[in-house]
C-alpha cells in the first residue's frame, strides 16, 4: 500500500497537519466510497519488521504487534491498572502448580496450525524448549526449560534441572507465542513466514506491506473482517493523513496534535490506554563516567520531569517505577529521584566533577519517527542537563539508524545515554527487570552489579508470587533507584485512531491487537 503523501498535502488544510496545527473542520477528506470498500482492515505501523518470522530472534514491537494476529497463545493478560496481573485462557483451558518446579498447562482441543498441523502438547514443548535457550535473542525466559508431554493435551513446564521456580512461567504465558513444533525443527521454514493458530494467517510480504487473510479453519470461527494489511508508515502525520483521507483504518503513536485533529473531524475514534511500556533513559553503565552511579543519579535530580509531562501531553503517564501500572510488582518507589539542582550538584563534587568541570562531552542518542516527541523532550532535557554543567550533545537519529546504536556491547556502547522505551505483552516484570539489569543478560545499560543481581536473583527464587512481590516493592524496586542504571521517565499511553466504522477490536496494553471478532463497514 502507498500513499501519496505530495497529492494529500496539496490543500492548506492538510498543509496545516502537517505543521501539526489543529484543524476545525477536516469531514472533506473522507471518501465515503473509498471508505465503504475498505472490507481488508489497513493498519498503520509506526515501526518496521525485521524480516525474521521466527518469534524468539527479535524484540521489535510492530512484530509482536503483528504476531498477536497470527499466533496463539496459552494465555492471554488484559493487563489493567486495576487487575494487572489478570490471565484468560486462550490455547491453554487451565493450567496449576504441581510443585516449585513444575507448571502444567490443560491444552484445548480442535485447533490447528495455518498449514494444518494440529496443535498439540508436542508445540507447547518444542516453542518453550527452542526458546528459553540462551542463544535466542528474545528475552521471553528465566532461564531454560524442559517440558514433559504427559499426553496430547497435558504439557508439564519443568524447572528443577535449571534451578528456578516454574512460577515464573505464569505470566509469561501470555507472551510466548506457540510455534509448530515441525516449524521448530526446521529453522528455515521457522524464519521464512510465521504460521500460528491464529484468526488470520500470512500471506506474503509486498515491499512495506505484510498481507494476512483470516483462517477458515480458526478454532473460534473465521473472522469476520476477510484480511488485514498491516504496513510501515514511519511519520506520524503521513499515517494521520492516510486515516483521515480514508486510505488506512487503523494507525497508531499519536500525538497530541493529531489527537486534537481526528477528534475535531469527527467520524473516527481514538482509543486510549496505559500501557505495559515505560520510557527510559539509558545510562551506558559499561564505561566511563557513567559507571559510577553518583553521575547517573546526578543527571536524574538535574531532570524536571514536568516539563516532559507538559511536553508529551495525553502520550505519557507519569510514573515513580521501572515498570508500568499494568505490571506485577508495580509500585511507586519512595526514593525515586527526584528534580533536585542541589543534590545534583552535592553528588557531581562527590564523584569529582564540581559543576561538572572536568567532564567529558556526553553524547545523548535520541529517536525521530517512532515514540511520540521524542526529540522535543530530548532537547529540554539537555538544556536542562547543560545548566546543571553536564556537557551534553544531543544526537538526533532515524529509527533504524538508532536501532543499530541501541544495544551495549564490548566496550560499551555508542554514546553516552540514549532514550528507549520498553514494551511487553505480559505482567512479568522481569521481562523488563531481569532483561536489562542482571550482569547475565543485559541489553541496553551494560551494568554489572553484584548487590542488584542479588535482588534480581532472590526475586526470581521466591516460591511464592506473594513473596516475590515484597522482594520486588521492598528490595529491588529501591535498589535500582539508588543505583539507576536507566531513569524511567514516564508509562506511554498507546493512543490509536481509527474510522467509526470498525468495531469489536480489542487492543492490548502494549499494542497488541485481536480482531477476531471484528467488524468493518
Amino acid at each position: 500500500m502507498e500513499f501519496n503523501r505530495r497529492s494529500l498535502l496539496k490543500s492548506s488544510a492538510l498543509a496545516g497537519i502537517a505543521l501539526g496545527m489543529p484543524i476545525l473542520n477536516t469531514k472533506f477528506l473522507v471518501n465515503p466510497a473509498n471508505a465503504a470498500e475498505n472490507k481488508v482492515l489497513k493498519f498503520l505501523s509506526a515501526e518496521t519488521l525485521t524480516g525474521n518470522w521466527d518469534p524468539s530472534s527479535h524484540t521489535t514491537l510492530a512484530q509482536i504487534n503483528l504476531e498477536s494476529f497470527v499466533f496463539g497463545y496459552l494465555t492471554r493478560a488484559p493487563m489493567t491498572p486495576e487487575k494487572p496481573d489478570e490471565l484468560v485462557m486462550e490455547l491453554a483451558t487451565e493450567m496449576k502448580l504441581i510443585d516449585e518446579h513444575t507448571l502444567e498447562f490443560k491444552l484445548r482441543e480442535g485447533v490447528t496450525f495455518h498449514d494444518g498441523k494440529p496443535f498439540r502438547a508436542e508445540d507447547v514443548k518444542a516453542t518453550f524448549e527452542y526458546a528459553s535457550r540462551p542463544d535466542r535473542p528474545a528475552a521471553w525466559y528465566p532461564g531454560p526449560c524442559e517440558v514433559e508431554v504427559v499426553s496430547d493435551y497435558v504439557a508439564r513446564v519443568k524447572t528443577d534441572k535449571a534451578g528456578y521456580p516454574a512460577s515464573l512461567f505464569w505470566f509469561l504465558s501470555s507472551f510466548l507465542p506457540i510455534m509448530s513444533a515441525k516449524d521448530v525443527a526446521d529453522p528455515k521454514t521457522l524464519s521464512a513466514r510465521p504460521n500460528g493458530t491464529g484468526g488470520f494467517k500470512f500471506v506474503k510480504q509486498d515491499g512495506n506491506t505484510t498481507v494476512l487473510e483470516a483462517f477458515d479453519n480458526f478454532y473460534l470461527g473465521k473472522p469476520t473482517i476477510p484480511g488485514l494489511h498491516f504496513s510501515f508508515v514511519g511519520d506520524a502525520t503521513t499515517r494521520t493523513l492516510a486515516l483521515l483521507n480514508g486510505e488506512a483504518d487503523l494507525i497508531e503513536r499519536l500525538e497530541a496534535e493529531q489527537v486534537e485533529t481526528i477528534e475535531k473531524t469527527g467520524g473516527f475514534q481514538l482509543h486510549k490506554a496505559i500501557s505495559v511500556e515505560n520510557k527510559y533513559l539509558w545510562f551506558r553503565c559499561s564505561k566511563p563516567p557513567f559507571n559510577d552511579w553518583r553521575l547517573r543519579r546526578a543527571v536524574c535530580h538535574a531532570i524536571d520531569r514536568s516539563v516532559i509531562d507538559d511536553i508529551l501531553g495525553v502520550s505519557g503517564h507519569a510514573s515513580n517505577c521501572y515498570v508500568s501500572p499494568v505490571k506485577f510488582g508495580y509500585v511507586d518507589i519512595p526514593n525515586y529521584p527526584k528534580f533536585d539542582p542541589d543534590q545534583c550538584q552535592k553528588l557531581l563534587a562527590e564523584a569529582g566533577f564540581p559543576k561538572g568541570e572536568g567532564l567529558p562531552e556526553l553524547e545523548y542518542i535520541t529517536s525521530v519517527g517512532f515514540y511520540p516527541k521524542t526529540k522535543e523532550y530530548a532537547e529540554a532535557i539537555t538544556a536542562m542537563l547543560q545548566e546543571q554543567g553536564f556537557p551534553v550533545k544531543l544526537n538526533v537519529m532515524e529509527v533504524a539508524a538508532w536501532g543499530d546504536a541501541l544495544y551495549d556491547r564490548p566496550g560499551g556502547g555508542p554514546g553516552h545515554m540514549i532514550d528507549c522505551g520498553w514494551s511487553t505483552g505480559s505482567p512479568e516484570p522481569d521481562l523488563v527487570l531481569r532483561t536489562h539489569f542482571h550482569s547475565t543478560t543485559h541489553r541496553i545499560c551494560g551494568i554489572q552489579d553484584p548487590e542488584i543481581d542479588a535482588a534480581l536473583d532472590k526475586e526470581r527464587n521466591a516460591s511464592k508470587p506473594e513473596e516475590r512481590k515484597k522482594v520486588i516493592q521492598t528490595e529491588l524496586m529501591p535498589l535500582l533507584a539508588e543505583k539507576t542504571p536507566s531513569f524511567s521517565l514516564f508509562t506511554s499511553v498507546f493512543i490509536h485512531g481509527m474510522r467509526d466504522g470498525l468495531s469489536g477490536l480489542y487492543i492490548y496494553p502494549n499494542g497488541m491487537m485481536d480482531a477476531n471478532k471484528a467488524t468493518l463497514a
